[in-house]
């Protein structure tokens, strides 16, 4: 009890990234009890259920920020220090989208500048992370979790991927 734990209950959870992944995300922060807020980063999703605002506006108001936006011209360094400083000191930012999308060098600061509360990871700008990497430096560490991204190593993930593989090469044969 040495370190101030909260609900997602009552929070505004930011999701930048509003496809296929990001509404499941969305579904289970609404079910939790947290107030569901989008930026879309190709400005083409629009969901009426959730409120959609501007990435500025996302930064400033949500306790909660996760990414899952592909790694696009659009996308890359996204989430620079600029971005992190509009963040409350309070928040957490979430990247399971792609590494590049944020800054690590900025990420790495703001968390050893207590700029916001606490990031986690499961994406890099290099796979598998690299000792040298800034996150790796990290002085506050326990503000950090990082994690590999391994998702897709399940047998049932596994499974869909070769399924989805050879209806590729079904439909390419049937051509």
């Amino acid at each position: 009890m040495d370190r101030n734990i909260t609900e997602i209950r009552g929070k505004i959870f930011g999701i930048i990234g509003l496809g296929s992944i990001g509404k499941k995300v969305a579904e289970i922060a609404t079910a939790f009890g947290a107030e569901v807020w989008y930026y879309s980063t190709s400005g083409k999703n629009f969901n009426p259920v959730y409120r959609r605002v501007s990435l500025e506006d996302l930064l400033r108001n949500a306790d909660i920020v996760s990414i899952h936006a592909p790694l696009n011209d659009s996308t890359r360094n996204l989430i620079d220090l600029p971005q992190l400083k509009l963040m409350k000191s309070s928040a957490i930012l979430i990247n399971t989208g792609r590494g590049g999308i944020v800054n690590e060098t900025a990420l790495a600061q703001a968390i050893d500048d207590d700029i916001i509360a606490g990031a986690g990871l499961d994406v890099f700008s290099r796979e598998p992370i690299l000792p040298e990497n800034p996150l790796m430096q990290v002085k506050k560490s326990e503000k950090l979790v990082l994690t590999p991204h391994n998702a897709w190593t399940s047998l049932e993930a596994r499974m869909v991927l070769i399924e989805g593989i050879v209806k590729n090469i079904q439909e390419f044969l049937n051509r």
